[in-house]
């Protein structure tokens, strides 16, 4: 008996620490998108530029 709950708290600190993780990596994916619309905005990076800064990050099956 004490397995599977020893277990059953290893998968849910598991799954916990695994959306913790994805939420940090979107807020931060985000971020680096306004900084990169930012510099677009102001003139110091050319819309092709940040075009490709955005892409070189993303999977090559989601391009």
């Amino acid at each position: 008996m004490e397995g599977w709950l020893i277990f059953c708290m290893v998968m849910a600190l598991w799954i916990i620490v695994h959306h913790i993780v994805r939420m940090h990596r979107t807020t931060q994916r985000e971020q680096t998108r306004r900084e990169i619309a930012a510099y677009i905005a102001e003139g110091t990076m050319t819309p092709e530029s940040g075009e490709r800064l955005m892409a070189a990050g993303e999977r090559p099956e989601k391009r």
